[in-house]
């Protein structure tokens, strides 16, 4: 599965995109999310208010309880701000 991360969830985990094979066990975007926090310093911060994080499973933004089967690209996104 590709992830690619984007703005500032970018710049946090030193990264644009990865590939990786998940375990069984996540099922969810939160799932997805509290594993990857613990993947190391860079992602534990950038996810720290995981629940501000907009994500797109196959470029469809989608809730945070959202399953994740069958995606072949997760995106994730800081908040949006207006300017």
């Amino acid at each position: 599965m590709k992830l690619v991360y984007f703005a500032w969830v970018r710049e946090r985990i030193g990264h644009a995109e990865e590939e990786i094979d998940l375990p069984d066990e996540i099922v969810t975007v939160a799932d997805l999310l509290a594993w990857l926090a613990g993947r190391g310093e860079g992602y534990e911060i950038a996810l720290k208010h995981a629940s501000a994080i907009r994500v797109a499973i196959n470029q469809e933004h989608v809730a945070h309880d959202a399953r994740i089967e069958g995606a072949r690209e997760i995106a994730l996104f800081p908040p949006m701000t207006g300017g």
